[in-house]
């Protein structure tokens, strides 16, 4: 069995967020990771499930996988992380981009967090750098930093062939990520894109978020190639000066999330809950006036 085929993809849509999480093995080994695990969240009643997370449990103990590794592409804006759950049931370690200190930072002001809560990365058990690489199994995963829709964005190369992007790109029809969030920048994602663009035209692209148009399934896949011809807001060699001007009006047309009030302030914190208050009960906080 050649290097290729012994990897394997696995791919979960949770239809509330249209988040695609991943499931990457070496169906060889049995060495696997995780990525971008989602948590249900019901906004109006403050409950929380754990379905999606547990299809992933089950795939994993169905496969006989032994998960290496739960990464993170960024803080998500529109879903809570499943990380902290997965970890407890899968005894693996959580990673994002060591940038997430910059997201911390920001959003610890705008929530105005609890002293305790230090912007230095340490609910993460690992903090990638860009052009980190490391291995598991027939698997060599590299990350690259891609910054823009956040400061922390990184996207996960596996052997060169493979690349997971996070909110960087969507499908060719849906475009790319908005970047109006604090730390956000039309012309970093722009950089940032060109990095990606530098991959092979054959490898393949899996993305995060899928919003498909009216007619068309939800798709988790295309490839470099493709989004350099064809991607409605950066293909066909759009420049960075026509890129910045329709993404940055654009943003300003659109809404905000409708979980970004919630996510942020668990995400930041590798997917963990605040911490209780004296009666035993988890709060999230709403800042007013300040998205």
């Amino acid at each position: 069995m050649s290097e290729v085929e012994k990897i394997q993809i696995e791919a979960f849509l949770d239809n509330d967020s249209e988040t695609f999480s991943y499931v990457v093995y070496d169906s060889e080994s049995k060495d696997a990771i995780v990525i971008d695990p989602v948590l249900d969240f019901d906004y109006a009643s403050g409950k929380t499930y754990t379905e999606g997370a547990n299809r992933i449990i089950e795939f994993v103990k169905d496969n006989k996988l032994s998960v290496a590794w739960l990464l993170e592409t960024h803080a998500h804006a529109d879903h809570l992380s499943a990380a902290p759950y997965l970890k407890e049931h899968l005894r693996a370690p959580i990673a994002i981009g060591e940038h997430i200190t910059e997201v911390q930072k920001t959003f610890k002001q705008v929530y105005n967090l609890d002293k305790e809560f230090l912007p230095n990365g340490e609910h993460f058990d690992k903090l990638l750098q860009d052009g980190e690489t490391f291995h598991l199994g027939s698997m060599t995963i590299r990350v690259i930093h891609t910054p823009g829709h956040t400061p922390a964005d990184i996207a996960y190369v596996i052997n060169e062939n493979k690349v997971f992007v996070g909110d960087t790109l969507f499908n060719p029809d849906v475009g790319t990520a908005r970047c109006d969030f604090p730390g956000g920048s039309a012309s970093t994602l722009y950089r940032s894109i060109q990095k990606l663009f530098e991959l092979e035209d054959t490898t393949e692209v899996y993305i995060c978020h899928d919003y498909p148009p009216e007619g068309r399934q939800h798709q988790c896949k295309t490839t470099i190639a493709d989004q350099k011809q064809n991607n409605i807001h950066v293909g066909g060699k759009a420049t960075e000066a026509q890129f910045v001007k329709w993404r940055e009006e654009r943003d300003a047309t659109l809404n905000m999330p409708r979980l970004i009030i919630p996510s942020i302030q668990v995400n930041i914190r590798a997917g963990q809950l605040p911490p209780a208050e004296d009666n035993g009960t988890v709060y999230l906080k709403v800042p007013l006036n300040r998205l």
